[in-house]
């Protein structure tokens, strides 16, 4: 069952992933890439100015990179956080005496809960990031 529901988190994620890179990364790579040729082009510049153009070429996608990581890794630590709360009630109630069969269903039954709240997040999490995402580097 949480095999299940971790496959369900996964692909939502995966899919929210993907629409990121493809609507928001994917045009700054094309800018870092056209913004850091052009600094190539200046035959005037020495080799650090060409390198630091280059830096400042890369950093809003190094910012944005950074930004759907840790979004991501905030999203992972709050559903980490609910199904060890499951987890933890669980061992309470088989430490009570609750029979096994009747623990496992309690468990499945709040992890599912914990991944139905949390792929509700999913929409709003993707909107704020790719609004985070449209406003970095203008």
């Amino acid at each position: 069952m949480a095999e299940v529901q971790q496959l369900r988190v996964q692909e939502a994620v995966d899919a929210m992933v993907k629409s990121v890179e493809r609507e928001n990364i994917r045009k700054m790579q094309g800018l870092m890439f056209r913004c850091s040729a052009s600094c190539c082009e200046d035959t005037q510049a020495s080799i650090q100015q060409v390198h630091q153009c280059i830096e400042r070429c890369h950093a809003p996608l190094a910012q944005a990179q950074a930004l759907v990581t840790r979004e991501l890794e905030r999203f992972q630590d709050r559903l980490a956080r609910c199904t060890m709360h499951c987890n933890d009630k669980a061992k309470d109630s088989m430490d009570a005496g609750t029979k096994e069969l009747q623990v496992k269903r309690q468990l499945d039954s709040c992890v599912t809960k914990c991944v139905d709240d949390h792929m509700h997040l999913i929409p709003t999490m993707t909107k704020k990031m790719k609004e985070s995402l449209s406003s970095i580097g203008k």
